[in-house]
């Protein structure tokens, strides 16, 4: 369906509620579908600059936010494609500029989703695919240095798979999520996200579980792809409160960076890996410097420091948010709540919202040994999201001490009206949706 020419053009929520009627199903992996789109688009996949193509379960947005950071600072002009969206779609399309990249702006991605829209000829598709094709189209039309391509859900069947010869493959901690697509094991999982791997390209990956690395492994020795594993051949650590990266290249001595945990510098230490493996790149020490330091990377263990939630919840209480989702993402989101309580020692409240197929116990059992206070909310205007009284539940099934409030808002003026020695901290967390959701509400959505 295409609108008269003199008709008022769709707000961008629209265009995307048109587009999700095409197909029933939200998530629907193959590539059928995405190679129609494509081909009808003149394949402006063979187009784009060159790409690093990043899969995995935990760590793909901040890794990418430091390769992004890292190459503006050396000069270099950037585009981005990255998923799920907190507040504006725009997010997910980031155009390179010399000076620094900017998300795509409201008309231009409207033309790209029309035009999409277009040869699809109302055609079966997911809103992802559509998506993914049209940043193709916008990233194709646009010239830049390098192309940041984020893979949506596992990799061998995903919609970004479709590049034949990216400049490098990257692989982020693999743990179990998914797994109504994805398979029920870790060796499955990873095999899906393996598949992301081409012959003879590169393969950067992070320090993997043995199940997983043994598939990372073999699918590289079957590509004949050169493997650069955490680890084997590159090392990074924290040394005095900064990042040391070595590889048999040399040490790099390096400031922490600003995302926080000790999770980041793993992330970072990916980033540095995959820059240094790529033999086009020529980055220099300063440019790292700058990159790992200036890296952004919203609702991933975020500070609020600054909105409307700071006037809700108790004066001078720290608020944190975080979008992770599964027992890996809550594993490393306990670790940073840790060391701020090695640093600062302060009550700790979780406030969580989940979405249904997420496995809730799994991830709030990484706070049990820090909190014993859990406030379940829901996550508004999510179909799919986890009753606030089944999150309650899980949270009771490990011994917590559990309320249930209608939403944020409620939640912190009702840690507002108790009496706490020391103000506390306070953690949202649970889902990316929710994270949207909070930096909404706080009137601080991602720039």
């Amino acid at each position: 369906m295409t609108l008269p020419a003199n008709s008022e053009k769709p707000s961008l929520d629209e265009l995307i509620g048109r587009l999700s009627a095409l197909h029933q199903k939200r998530i629907d992996l193959g590539l059928e579908r995405m190679h129609r789109l494509l081909e009808r688009l003149g394949h402006p996949e063979r187009k784009v600059p060159p790409v690093i193509h990043i899969a995995g379960t935990n760590g793909k947005g901040s890794t990418l936010a430091y390769l992004r950071a890292t190459l503006e600072a050396a000069g270099l002009r950037v585009h981005a494609y990255t998923s799920p969206y907190l507040v504006r779609i725009n997010e997910c399309f980031r155009l390179g500029r010399a000076g620094g990249g900017v998300l795509v702006g409201d008309d231009e991605l409207r033309a790209a989703l029309e035009e999409v829209e277009r040869v699809n000829a109302g055609e079966p598709a997911t809103v992802f695919e559509l998506k993914t094709a049209a940043a193709f189209h916008l990233f194709a039309q646009n010239p830049a240095d390098v192309l940041l391509l984020e893979v949506g859900l596992g990799g061998r069947l995903d919609s970004t798979n479709v590049v034949e010869t990216p400049l490098a493959s990257v692989i982020t901690p693999i743990s179990m999520d998914h797994m109504d697509f994805l398979g029920d094991s870790l060796t499955s999982i990873a095999g899906e996200k393996a598949a992301i791997i081409k012959r003879g390209v590169p393969v950067i990956s992070a320090e993997q579980a043995p199940e997983a690395m043994a598939v990372i492994e073999a699918q590289a020795r079957r590509m004949r792809a050169p493997l650069f594993a955490s680890g084997e051949s590159w090392h990074v650590s924290v040394e005095h409160g900064r990042l040391v990266y070595q590889d048999d290249r040399g040490l790099m001595d390096l400031t922490a960076p600003r995302l926080f945990g000790r999770h980041q510098f793993d992330n970072a230490g990916l980033a540095i890996a995959t820059l240094r493996a790529i033999p086009a790149f020529k980055i220099n020490h300063a440019a790292y410097e700058a990159g790992i330091v200036g890296a952004e990377w919203p609702a991933r263990m975020q500070r609020m420091t600054s909105g409307a939630l700071l006037g809700w919840g108790p004066q001078a209480s720290e608020i944190w948010l975080d979008g992770g989702h599964n027992a890996e993402g809550g594993r490393v989101a306990a670790a940073a709540l840790g060391d701020l309580e090695e640093r600062v020692s302060r009550p700790l409240v979780v406030i969580a919202g989940m979405m249904a197929n997420k496995d809730a116990q799994a991830f709030l059992a990484n706070f049990a040994g820090l909190t014993r206070h859990i406030i379940a909310v829901p996550i508004p205007a999510m179909e799919n999201a986890m009753p606030a009284d089944r999150l309650a539940d899980a949270a009771r099934s490990l011994g917590m001490r559990v309320e249930i409030m209608p939403g944020i808002e409620a939640a912190l003026r009702a840690l507002s009206r108790l009496a706490y020695e020391v103000p506390p901290r306070i953690l949202i967390t649970g889902s990316l949706y929710l994270a949207g959701h909070v930096l909404a509400l706080n009137g601080t959505p991602p720039a």
